[in-house]
């Protein structure tokens, strides 16, 4: 026992505890081990780190706390920090966590628990992607309660298909525009459409645009905020990107005074009065330009199954700007400087958009008839090789 007492090492339930107090600070650690040896060389290990600051006593109250609590407090922080889509997409992943750890203690959260997360998840038909984001918002919690450790190399992350998205064809790009035409409910999708086509802008950015940030002097438009550093922008405006948002701007003015700080895609909601009974009166369009727009989901989705193309993902829009603009033979800067890509490794996932192009270049290389002044020619290709799609099927 005395032992135990000068070491502050004690333990409860066959698991030993190091209790120790420095700089006035008390803190009462699982040592995660019934082997005294043991629990004395963490005991020593623990106190290391306290005094080296990785182990503080905010970290071991948050590691305390049930996964719920843990969770609120992980997004009050992430409020602040993070862009409001990123935002928005941790919060969503932070419910499945929450439904399947609610009522635990994080410290009481092993690798063992992580995997059963992870195949309870694929049995959901959840993608490899999905599972890896949530797990990882879930380590992040962890590292936050100074548990990171515990879990080390046990959990890798899983497989995930390496995709860029699809391009479009200048076919199926007619198709949504004829389609866009036969419900003026679209119009708003239809209108994000057309700026994405023609800047490669993400969703998130194009709902994030305010007049201010609308140059029409110079004919262009800044992305004020983005989802990397790199995203931050200045794009210029085609003629369709113009017109869409000058038509956009005369459509806003019949609600009002435009101002600068009004989004370009304004929120519209539905406002009904309810008597506690019965709706007495619905509002279809509640026009607030100071708040951006939620979602056009409903009406993309309705437009490209209209267009026979069900499912076509938005962000499509974005790999079919960059696939016409590297097939243009546009410079990697100048590319990186319109899509805000973070470097050239992102682009690399493209390079097999370049092979057509690079067949034509390597095609139309001759020298057959090359000579020099001093040199006659002394040997000729014997193949000449047919690029062309008859060439490919021959």
């Amino acid at each position: 026992m005395g032992k135990k007492k000068i070491t502050g090492v004690y333990k409860r339930n066959n698991v030993y505890w190091l209790d120790t107090t420095i700089d006035g600070e008390r803190y009462r650690l699982s040592l995660d081990t019934t082997d005294w040896r043991e629990a004395d060389s963490l005991a020593k290990q623990k106190r290391k780190e306290i005094m080296e600051g990785k182990v503080t006593a905010t970290r071991t109250a948050f590691a305390k706390q049930k996964f719920e609590d843990a969770v609120k407090e992980f997004l009050a922080d992430r409020k602040l920090e993070a862009q409001p889509s990123s935002y928005n997409r941790e919060k969503y992943a932070t419910n499945q966590l929450t439904a399947f750890f609610k009522g635990k203690k994080l410290k009481d959260i092993d690798a063992g628990q992580i995997q059963a997360y992870r195949k309870h998840r694929a049995a959901n038909r959840c993608g490899n992607s999905t599972i890896n984001k949530e797990v990882g918002i879930l380590l992040r919690l962890l590292k936050k309660a100074g548990l990171r450790h515990r879990i080390g190399d046990d959990i890798k992350p899983l497989k995930e298909p390496h995709t860029i998205g699809r391009a479009l064809s200048e076919e199926e790009i007619v198709k949504l525009r004829i389609a866009a035409a036969k419900q003026s409910e679209w119009q708003t999708a239809f209108d994000a459409f057309i700026l994405a086509i023609n800047t490669g802008m993400r969703g998130a950015d194009i709902k994030a645009l305010r007049w201010c940030d609308i140059d029409f002097f110079n004919l262009s438009l800044s992305v004020p905020k983005s989802k990397t550093n790199a995203g931050l922008r200045t794009i210029p405006l085609t003629a369709e990107a113009l017109k869409c948002l000058l038509d956009r701007k005369d459509r806003a003015a019949l609600f009002g005074e435009v101002l600068p700080g009004h989004y370009v895609f304004p929120s519209h909601r539905v406002v009904s009065k309810f008597n506690g009974n019965e709706f007495l009166e619905t509002t279809r369009c509640h026009f607030d330009p100071t708040q951006p727009i939620g979602s056009w989901r409903r009406a993309w989705r309705a437009l490209t199954k209209e267009a026979g193309l069900k499912g076509e993902r938005f962000h499509n829009l974005r790999h079919t700007v960059i696939t016409k603009l590297l097939e243009s033979g546009q410079p990697d800067w100048v590319i990186m400087a319109i899509v805000g890509h973070v470097d050239r490794r992102m682009l690399d996932r493209y390079s097999h958009v370049r092979m057509d192009a690079k067949r034509r270049a390597i095609g139309s290389l001759d020298f057959n008839h090359a000579t020099t002044p001093d040199t006659p020619v002394t040997a000729q290709f014997p193949v000449q090789f047919d690029y062309s799609e008859q060439g490919k099927k021959n």
